[in-house]
This record gives structure tokens, sequence and C-alpha cells, in this order.
């Protein structure tokens, strides 16, 4: 189900919760709320449309996404600064990002995986994890 996107501060600047097996449908409304805004987003966290748990999603190519549970930035590295927005916030705001990332998550069958990403995506899933830390930037 596409839902409409959180624009709350106060629960867009909470810390949000281990996700479980009983949150997929929201892992799936969130997929589907990411390829409904395809045209101005490429990530997405679950506080976004209103769910205080840990998942990402973000489109790693023009239509695939990757779904992230309980995602966890493990090692950083090459620091610089950049200029970000989000559907959830009006405008751009100033953000510290690194350009290489190691990401421990749990995929769509809760198995673990530890990857790394680079460039751009790197960035959006940094974004999308701030928001499950209840970092609003």
């Amino acid at each position: 189900m596409i839902r409409p996107i959180n624009k709350d501060i106060s629960l867009l600047s909470q810390k949000s919760a281990p996700a479980t097996e009983k949150d997929l449908p929201v892992l799936m409304d969130l997929v589907e709320t990411l390829n409904a805004n395809s045209d101005r987003c490429v990530g997405m966290a679950a506080d976004m449309i209103g769910v205080n748990k840990r998942i990402i999603v973000i489109r790693v190519e023009q239509q695939l996404a990757l779904s992230m549970i309980n995602p966890v930035i493990v090692k950083r590295a090459r620091p610089y600064d950049t200029e970000e927005g989000c559907l959830s916030l009006e405008g751009v705001r100033p953000a510290k990002r690194y350009d290489y990332i190691e990401v421990e998550y749990l995929d769509y069958n809760f198995k673990k995986h530890r990857d790394s990403f680079t460039g751009f995506t790197a960035q959006v899933i940094q974004h999308e994890v701030d928001h499950c830390e209840g970092i609003v930037i």
C-alpha cells in the first residue's frame, strides 16, 4: 500500500526500534511508496511513512530497490561535505557523509549480509540510516 509521507519532525526525531519478521508488511509498503515517488526520491526509511522501525529501501539502479532490515553502518572512510534533500523536509541541508561504508543488515528473508558501498549509493544509505537513528538533517 502506498502511504503518505510523514513530515512530523517529532516523529522523525525518534530512534527506530528493531524490525522483526512481523514487520514485513511495512517493508512492502515502503517499497511501494518509494516506487510511487521514484521521480523525486531514491531512498526511504520506515519513519518516512510513519512507522518507527529500522527498515530502509534504496534504489540502486533505475528500477531495482535494495531492502535493508536493521541496518548498521560498521565502517566508514573518506569523509566529505554535501547537501541533501528529503521528502519529509523542505529544502536542502548540509550533511557530512563518507564515500565508503560497510553495512550489516538483514534482507527480506532475514538473512544476514555485510556489504560495502561507495559514492552516491553510500550517501543514500547513510541518509536513510540517519532516519533510523532519529537524526534529521
